[in-house]
């Protein structure tokens, strides 16, 4: 078993990040961008060490917190709108 220092899904920066690019970007540039940050996130924590099962486990709660910060982003500008 892998200890994860900080979580993927705790690096509220990245997570802002992303979920901030992502809602500027659209179809294939959204999906480079995305593409691109998975490679980037991926070979970190393969360099330090990880096994590719917690990188994927890893990958997968950092993907859900950028899902939450772009709906929480879409709720707050329907509800001022």
């Amino acid at each position: 078993m892998t200890v994860v220092h900080f979580p993927a899904d705790r690096r509220t920066a990245d997570v802002r990040r992303c979920a901030d690019a992502l809602e500027r970007l659209h179809g294939e540039e959204a999906n480079r961008f995305w593409r691109s940050e998975m490679v980037t996130f991926a070979k970190g924590l393969r360099d330090k060490g990880m096994a590719d099962a917690e990188i994927s486990h890893q990958a997968a709660l950092f993907m859900h917190a950028v899902q939450v910060e772009l709906q929480m982003g879409y709720a707050v500008e329907g509800a001022s709108a």
